[in-house]
C-alpha cells in the first residue's frame, strides 16, 4: 500500500471494492445509445478498468477507452479485450472520430475549472460527428443544496481481497470557493503495511449550469435527470425510461451535437 492511489494503481481490488456484475453502468449507456439512435463508433473517455467499454463492445460497437492510468489501461487491454484502448487527457484529446462519447461514474466532474470544462466540450465537439451523442453520468452538485447527509461524517468500508483486509475510511466535504467536492480517504490494511491517505476532488455541477455548458458548446440536452441510473436507489432496470427531476445524488445527461 505504498501507491499514491491505490485503486487506480491496483484495478483488480478496484474491481473487487466497485463490482459491477451485472454490467449496469455498461448495459445503462447502451439503452440511451439506442434510445437516440446513436451510430456504432463509441468513445469511452475515463474508461478505467475497461469494464464499460467491453459491455459496449458486446453489443455490436467499434469502441476506443481512454483514460490517464496506465494501470487502468494494461488491466483493459488484458482482462476486458475488444476494444481499442489509448491514454488520453478528457480535458484535451483528438483520438477520432466518433458518433458518441461516454463519460461514466463522474469522470466528467474532473473537469475542475470553466476551462477544463470548456476543453472537454470543445475536444468532444470536435471528436463527434453532426448529431452525434454525449452520454455521461456523475454526482449531482444540486444535492448538496442545503444537505449534508454525505459530508463531513467518515464513512467506514470493508472488503476482503486476495486474503488481506482493507478498511477505508472516506470523508466528503464541500469546497465552496473552489466549487469542488473533496474527498479524504485513508487506506488500512491487515498486513502490516502504513495507512495511506488519498486526496481527490469533483467538480460540483449545477443541472442548469450543465446545461448552459453544453448549449453553449452546440448541443442539445435531450435528457437531463436524477434517475433512474446504474448508480441510484432503487438502481436502473432495462425498460427503465428517463426520469425528470433533477434532485438526488446522481445525474445523468443525453446531449445530441448539433448539425
Amino acid at each position: 500500500m505504498t501507491s499514491g492511489n491505490l485503486l487506480t494503481d491496483n484495478p483488480v481490488l478496484y474491481e473487487a471494492r466497485f463490482p459491477d456484475p451485472e454490467r449496469l453502468a455498461g448495459r445503462w449507456a447502451e439503452d440511451c445509445l439506442r434510445r437516440y439512435a446513436a451510430g456504432p463508433r463509441v468513445l469511452d473517455l475515463g474508461c478505467g478498468t475497461g469494464r464499460d467499454a467491453a459491455q459496449l463492445h458486446a453489443s455490436g460497437r467499434t469502441v476506443v477507452g481512454a483514460d490517464l492510468s496506465e494501470a487502468m489501461l494494461a488491466h483493459a487491454r488484458n482482462r476486458h479485450p475488444g476494444p481499442e484502448y489509448v491514454r488520453a487527457d478528457l480535458r484535451d484529446f483528438s483520438l477520432g472520430v466518433f458518433d458518441s462519447v461516454v463519460c461514466l461514474d463522474s469522470s466528467l466532474l474532473y473537469c475542475h475549472t470553466n476551462d477544463d470544462l470548456d476543453g472537454f466540450l470543445a475536444s468532444c465537439r470536435r471528436s463527434l460527428t453532426p448529431g452525434g451523442l454525449l452520454v455521461a453520468e456523475m454526482r449531482n452538485g444540486a444535492y448538496f443544496l442545503g444537505r449534508d447527509d454525505l459530508l463531513n461524517t467518515p464513512r467506514v468500508n470493508a472488503f476482503a481481497w486476495r486474503g488481506i483486509s482493507y478498511r477505508s475510511t472516506t470523508t466528503l466535504y464541500v469546497d465552496r470557493t473552489a466549487q469542488l467536492l473533496r474527498r479524504t480517504r485513508v487506506w488500512t490494511a491487515d498486513d502490516g503495511s502504513e495507512p495511506v491517505e488519498q486526496r481527490s476532488a469533483w467538480r460540483l455541477l449545477l443541472p442548469q449550469e450543465l446545461r448552459h455548458f453544453l448549449t453553449s458548446h452546440g448541443f442539445t440536452v435531450l435528457a437531463l435527470h436524477d434517475g433512474p441510473g446504474p448508480r441510484t436507489e432503487p438502481p436502473w432496470q432495462e425498460g427503465d425510461l428517463p426520469g425528470t427531476s433533477t434532485e438526488a445524488d446522481r445525474l445523468h445527461v443525453v446531449a445530441r451535437l448539433g448539425a
